[in-house]
């Protein structure tokens, strides 16, 4: 093949480089094509499907002849009513379909809300640790981060008196992400209160990403379910973890009206609308009464039992009483840092698991597991490590 011809990148890309992930996961391709049986803890992908009768919904609506058009770019009305009704049963928010605006995953719904209200210069408060992509779709957006510090010794709660404190002149959003990835904590009480009145004070857009909030939880929690939280944020929600759909790509921003027609300026010149079978098999999925939120948690109950016993063998310490896909852990006093440390585990047991520095700073000294793997696989984990 001869060579391609020499195109300048984007300014914007210089300081955004590959997702972490993309790159990690070519590695351990690599390592399996030369014979040795890697397995990934890494990403946070649910293993398991989704319930049949979602499947059997999208294979019935995929059939019919008239479901292969553009669909409406506010999404469809028996999606956004199912969005609606599942916060009001599972949440106790009350919300009406003009509070709801579909996406193709809760992903692009961060860079959405970046594109929708970032100017360059324009500041944007993002957790430390937390979801590298909040800092990658605002850095695009021209946004500069202003990272605020999660530790342990708060419980990964954010300080909001010592962020006042740093100055908040020129920020306009701030992300917030409760139940929290990657530390698995939960908000303590009265944090959502503190976080609308911190928002309207101060007259910020609140953003708060959602997805975990019924792996591993007593009950689901929701920032909207303060009173006064539409005035001054935003949710992100996605059927990706709770209903084992990652790959189908189906989110939503839940918001003001005002918001919502905000956003959909700018998602309505990114695409066309979602499959229409999709949508109604989600619409279907958000539908599924407590018997599937039962046995879901029951099966992450049993693989969190050997992810903490994982993260014993591997000389680490995790907190109980976390929630999400994943168990963080501390790792040992002795270890370099967390990037050599899960290095040598891939290396000594042929087990890939996430360094906690891609997370940030504050993650340099933890590693998370996925709990996104059968016990049959956990187990076999566990007698490598032994």
């Amino acid at each position: 093949m001869s060579e391609a011809i020499d195109i300048k990148l984007a300014d914007r890309l210089s300081s955004v480089g590959e997702y972490w992930f993309s790159g990690k996961l070519r590695e351990i391709a690599r390592l399996k094509e030369t014979g040795r049986d890697i397995i990934s803890l890494g990403i946070g992908s649910p293993d398991m499907a989704p319930a049949p009768s979602v499947v059997e919904r999208l294979s019935c609506e995929a059939a019919k002849s008239d479901t292969h058009g553009y669909q409406p770019y506010v999404g469809t009305a028996e999606l956004r009513g199912a969005f609606a009704r599942w916060y009001g049963d599972r949440y106790g928010v009350a919300l009406g379909a003009d509070n709801i605006l579909p996406l193709i995953g809760s992903k692009e719904g961060i860079m959405h809300i970046a594109m929708t209200y970032i100017d360059p210069g324009d500041k944007v408060l993002i957790p430390n640790p937390g979801y590298p992509t909040y800092r990658s779709a605002f850095t695009l957006a021209g946004a500069q981060c202003v990272e605020y510090g999660l530790c342990a010794s708060r419980g990964w709660q954010p300080d909001l008196d010592e962020i006042e404190v740093a100055g908040l002149d020129g920020v306009k959003i701030m992300m917030v992400n409760f139940p929290n990835m990657p530390t698995g904590a939960m908000p303590r009480e009265g944090l959502f209160a503190d976080l609308v009145a911190f928002a309207r004070r101060h007259n910020i857009l609140l953003v708060n990403d959602n997805p975990y909030s019924f792996i591993r939880t007593e009950r689901p929690v929701s920032l909207l379910q303060t009173p006064g939280a539409l005035d001054v944020a935003i949710e992100l929600n996605s059927l990706s973890k709770s209903h084992n759909m990652a790959g189908w790509r189906v989110g939503a921003v839940m918001a003001h009206p005002r918001r919502i027609s905000e956003i959909i300026r700018f998602k309505s010149n990114m695409d066309s609308g979602m499959f229409r079978p999709l949508q109604l098999a989600a619409a279907e999925a958000l539908a599924l009464g407590d018997e599937w939120y039962e046995a879901l948690s029951e099966r992450y109950a049993e693989r969190e039992v050997l992810g903490y016993r994982i993260m014993e063998a591997l000389g680490c310490k995790a907190e109980k009483g976390q929630a999400g896909l994943f168990v963080w852990g501390r790792i040992p006093d002795d270890a370099d840092d967390c990037f050599a440390f899960t290095d040598k585990v891939l290396a000594d047991y042929d087990v890939f698991i996430t360094p906690g520095g891609i997370f940030g700073s504050e993650g340099m000294r933890y590693v998370r597991i996925s709990l996104c793997a059968d016990t049959a696989t956990l187990e076999k984990v566990c007698g490598r490590l032994r």
